[in-house]
């Protein structure tokens, strides 16, 4: 095998060329494209994490603003909550104290209709005993009833000041002595008679009748007046147990100077009250 130089010569040049052409038309635009490619990769790369940098830390940004509205909803929450508990407690106190007003103005109805209705059925139960006291006692007027009821009127009448006494003379006027039936002569000169002795002097008396009076002698006068009747202390007995129902302490008449109390049932006191018209 021989060489050809001229050959190899020839080639070599061939090469030379080839490489110095691709050198100086291929490979440095090929290497200035790969360089800007290159580059903007680079730029791409970098406005990438420039992006990704920025990305992330609008993430941490939004995290940060969730975790923000987190705590503010929680405190949020938690006011509410708080508010929430104060208005039930402050309703419930406020019903409790409804209903303790409720129930004590409910207890003061019910007591007020309890005592109302214990004072009517006491006033009932005074005004029916009164009744069978009142027909009991229209039984008992005879001449000692009326005896016994023209010694405490004389009674009355003599305990009354001398100066009223004078008075009731001085004026010359009629007296009236009323009595729940009428006095036989004999009854009515002992009136006078007696009347006379405790008034001092010898008065003009004009005797009537009223049954109101159930039994009893009555004075009256210008300028006096003594009651002196069953009918006067029924009243008063009536008045006395009406009153006295609530605290169940109910005095009854007693004679004129006597400390015994009379029950209705009895001969009753007589009341005299001087009274000037």
């Amino acid at each position: 095998m021989t060489i050809d130089w001229w050959t190899l010569g020839i080639q070599t040049v061939n090469v030379a060329v080839l490489v110095w052409l691709l050198q100086r038309f291929f490979w440095r635009p090929v290497a200035a494209m790969i360089e800007q490619r290159r580059d903007a990769t680079r730029r791409t790369m970098a406005e990438a994490e420039a992006t990704r940098t920025q990305a992330t830390a609008a993430l941490a940004e939004i995290e940060q603003t969730r975790a923000g509205f987190a705590k503010e909803r929680d405190a949020i929450l938690a006011a509410a909550h708080a508010e929430a508990e104060t208005t039930r407690t402050a309703l419930l106190a406020e019903a409790r104290t409804a209903a303790a007003a409720l129930e004590t103005n409910a207890r003061t109805a019910i007591e007020k209709a309890n005592q109302a209705a214990g004072d009517a059925w006491n006033a009932r139960s005074a005004r029916l005993a009164v009744a069978i006291a009142e027909q009991l006692a229209a039984r008992l007027d005879g001449t000692a009833v009326r005896a016994a009821f023209l010694d405490w009127l004389v009674q009355e009448v003599g305990a009354l000041p001398d100066a009223a006494r004078r008075a009731v003379m001085a004026s010359g006027a009629a007296l009236e002595v009323v009595s729940a039936t009428v006095l036989d002569p004999a009854e009515q000169q002992r009136t006078r008679q007696r009347l006379g002795e405790a008034l001092g002097d010898d008065p003009s008396i004009v005797f009537r009748t009223d049954p109101a009076l159930i039994a009893g002698l009555e004075l009256r006068g210008p300028h006096l007046l003594v009651s002196n009747s069953w009918r006067a202390d029924l009243d008063q007995i009536l008045l006395r147990l009406t009153q006295g129902a609530e605290t169940n302490d109910v005095p009854l008449p007693s004679h004129a100077g006597s400390d015994q109390p009379v029950c209705p049932k009895a001969v009753p006191a007589a009341t005299a009250e001087p009274n000037a018209r």
